[in-house]
């Protein structure tokens, strides 16, 4: 496999877990196709979450802070991390368009910092204050743990989906 960027090859383990973080992220844009602004703001669970906010929590709280904070260890993007569930939190103003925008840039980002990171390299930086001692070392950790995150939340889309219109992503029999 080779980095769509620059066409530099990209390990065969790395190459083969983007290709499934890449899957579940189709997913989660995939589920969202034909809502409107109105649905995709419109919370259909009791702890009142809805799909847009999750799609920005993705975007910083998943994609930025995974890869460009901790894998790459950009200082201007740990600065920049807020703390809480502020991520999960659109403001009305906000065109849903840019928040789906987002989550793609912060993946093509995110897929930069990937393919120019080797499987087991060490973490630039770790959040202790988060999560005290660090329970993930390498990029193949933090690609494991993202690709968990990103298919349980592409799951919660699928359900908050059906209960907005019944529409369904994919049904196996």
């Amino acid at each position: 496999m080779t980095d769509k960027l620059n066409e530099t090859p990209v390990d065969s383990e790395v190459g083969t877990l983007l290709r499934v973080l890449n899957g579940q992220r189709r997913h989660v844009h995939g589920i969202l196709e034909g809502l409107d602004a109105k649905d995709l703001r419109r919370p259909v669970l009791p702890s009142g979450w809805h799909c847009l906010g999750l799609v920005q929590h993705l975007a910083l709280d998943v994609e930025r802070f995974w890869f460009r904070a901790v894998v790459a260890g950009d200082d201007e993007v740990v600065r920049g991390l807020t703390s809480g569930d502020e991520a999960w939190q659109v403001a009305p103003e906000v065109p849903a368009a840019e928040v789906l925008g987002l989550y793609r840039q912060e993946s093509e980002r995110a897929d930069a910092v990937i393919t120019a990171t080797a499987a087991d390299a060490a973490l630039a930086w770790w959040p202790h204050d988060l999560f005290g001692e660090p329970h993930l070392h390498t990029l193949r950790d933090v690609l494991l743990h993202v690709i968990t995150e990103t298919a349980c939340h592409a799951g919660h889309l699928d359900a908050a989906r059906e209960l907005i219109d019944g529409r369904r992503w994919m049904v196996l029999t």
